[in-house]
């Protein structure tokens, strides 16, 4: 097709006016999961001058500018340039993956992205840990604010990692001068996700720790997504806790679900879940376990303050949850298939002390076969 005439061009120049010269962003891990969704979503909007996209696979965002490369790899600063802004999405977070490669992978990746950015000139980086940053502990205050102390340990998947890149966020501004790096904590993540907390709702039973005080508070990879673009457009920036208004109780999630709890002393459940991890029973270590026990529910004032709203509810993500695990089972966070299910649910009392009667059965015939 040939081009306009250049008179029609400047009259139509002329007559209307000029688009929006918003921020060209690259978004890593754009292929999948969060990643693909933001790149969508910045794809489409008219504040957004060009969207960069890196993973080590092209994704269906055709609007994007694609890239094919490791984050690790120090080439990437040659992709980045001309970029104002960079969003780090390529975290790997996979119950399955081996935790030393899980944790080489991201603290490798941020630090090549981080140092990467600043080589090419990008003044502002967005990364996206967890709320677990804070913590599961018995005397958090409800909400915390985005300031609360980090007390996290490194004892649930993933969350060391998580404190790293935190780490490495603090640093970088001193590092690199110039360079900005914004810090987005979601709640627990639903849409399209699989994490420990998520594999909770595929139990038989809800487990409830004896003396333990669970108060629950999600967020839509959606609006996480919305907050991720407040982020980009600078509209926002710091450490910034994301979620849906409000938190709910044990008794309301139990309610909501029609899941019935299992309550356990606190000594059975944490050594049942040791145990069975140290075996390799179960990918979850049983410092997941605080998160389901403890309060660890955000206020997101800083977002707030900015204007941004959640569009989901707690129960309305809750329903969305349920509905994306129906017909899965899982018992102490590792998915059985129908059979084991099966197997599971006929173990009565056993089966109750963390659903995991059948596998624990299976490793002590195997033993004694030895």
């Amino acid at each position: 097709m040939s081009s306009p005439d250049p008179q029609v061009r400047a009259a139509r120049n002329h007559s209307t006016p000029s688009a929006p010269r918003g921020p060209v962003v690259a978004v890593t891990g754009a292929a999948s999961g969060i990643g693909a969704l933001l790149t969508e979503r910045l794809a489409a909007s008219e504040e957004i001058r060009q969207v960069v996209a890196v993973d080590e696979r092209r994704g269906e965002c055709a609007a994007a500018q694609w890239h094919i490369l490791d984050v690790r790899d120090p080439a990437i600063a040659e992709k980045l340039r001309g970029a104002d802004v960079v969003v780090h999405l390529a975290v790997d977070l996979d119950l399955e993956t081996d935790a030393a490669a899980r944790t080489a992978y991201n603290v490798r990746g941020t630090q090549t992205v981080l140092t990467a950015a600043a080589a090419a000139g990008v003044h502002r980086v967005v990364l996206c840990t967890s709320a677990m940053v804070y913590g599961a502990l018995p005397d958090n205050e409800l909400p915390l604010s985005e300031d609360a102390e980090l007390r996290a340990t490194a004892e649930a998947t993933g969350v060391g990692d998580l404190l790293e890149i935190e780490r490495l966020a603090r640093r970088a501004p001193r590092a690199h001068p110039g360079l900005n790096v914004t810090v987005v904590r979601p709640a627990v993540l639903v849409g399209g996700t699989d994490t420990a907390l998520t594999r909770y709702f595929e139990s038989p039973r809800l487990l409830v720790v004896a003396g333990s005080r669970p108060a629950w508070q999600f967020c839509h990879v959606e609006d996480l997504c919305s907050a991720l673009e407040y982020a980009v457009l600078e509209k926002v920036e710091g450490e910034l806790a994301v979620g849906c208004d409000g938190w709910l109780e044990q008794e309301e999630v139990e309610e909501l679900s029609g899941i019935r709890r299992m309550e356990l002393p606190s000594a059975v459940a944490l050594g049942a879940a040791a145990r069975l991890h140290r075996i390799g029973l179960t990918p979850s270590p049983a410092g997941d376990l605080a998160y389901t026990m403890y309060p660890w529910v955000v206020s997101g004032s800083r977002l707030h303050d900015a204007g941004w709203r959640a569009q989901w509810t707690n129960e309305e993500v809750l329903a969305e949850l349920l509905e994306e695990v129906s017909g899965r089972h899982t018992v102490a966070g590792r998915r059985l298939g129908r059979k084991d299910a099966t197997a599971a649910g006929a173990a009565g009392a056993t089966v109750a002390l963390l659903g995991a009667a059948a596998v624990v059965r299976r490793a002590r015939k195997a033993r004694r076969r030895i």
